[in-house]
């Protein structure tokens, strides 16, 4: 039997912790119980916090969702920097693997994914709080490559993104096909073969 959360509250204003165990708990939850199943009084209930503490610091689920991700996605999908492109690529494209098929955060983001559909504010969210700022960092290896002078400067670093990201979020969201290491390594092959 679960033992009752601890509560959370703080009545002088949004506290770390608070804001840490309603983040998790959205997680959990939306693992165990899938989009449709989560709710802000269970996500509440799960935190140890009030359900109006939650609707003061978030308009619905969703935001929560999103934060979450968004916090998640910043701290495990930043890139190596080893001075090897090829390390680099092969390990970053390997943690996004792992990220959106293997964590908690990944399903969050498939629902979140899957909400933008018909959701044009979530979409909206979504590109401004994620695609934005993991496209900056799915950059970087390349960046740093060109200013090592292993790439030439004209090198079109959007179009390298796309060539080895979008594969792996095709796979995740559309056919639903493994991500192995073999193939995340096949991508980075096929792309400096062509450097």
């Amino acid at each position: 039997m679960r033992r009752p959360a601890v509560h959370h509250g703080n009545r002088h204003g949004r506290s770390e912790e608070a804001r840490q165990a309603v983040l998790e708990a959205a997680d959990d939850l939306l693992v165990e119980k899938g989009f449709a199943g989560l709710t802000v009084e269970g996500i509440a209930m799960r935190a140890g916090v009030a359900k109006q503490t939650i609707y003061r610091w978030w308009p619905s689920k969703t935001e929560i969702l999103i934060e979450a991700f968004v916090d998640d996605a910043a701290q495990y999908l930043t890139p190596p920097d080893t001075g090897d492109l090829a390390a680099d690529l092969r390990r970053h494209l390997a943690r996004i693997a792992d990220f959106l098929t293997k964590t908690d955060a990944g399903a969050v983001f498939r629902a979140l994914a899957g909400q933008a559909q018909h959701d044009p504010a979530v979409a909206d969210r979504l590109r401004a709080d994620h695609l934005t700022h993991q496209r900056d960092r799915d950059s970087r290896p390349f960046r740093q490559a060109i200013a090592r002078g292993d790439l030439p400067a004209d090198t079109d670093i959007d179009f390298a993104v796309e060539q080895l990201v979008s594969p792996l979020y095709y796979r995740v969201l559309i056919t639903g096909e493994p991500v192995p290491r073999k193939y995340t390594n096949h991508l980075v092959t096929q792309y400096l073969s062509q450097t």
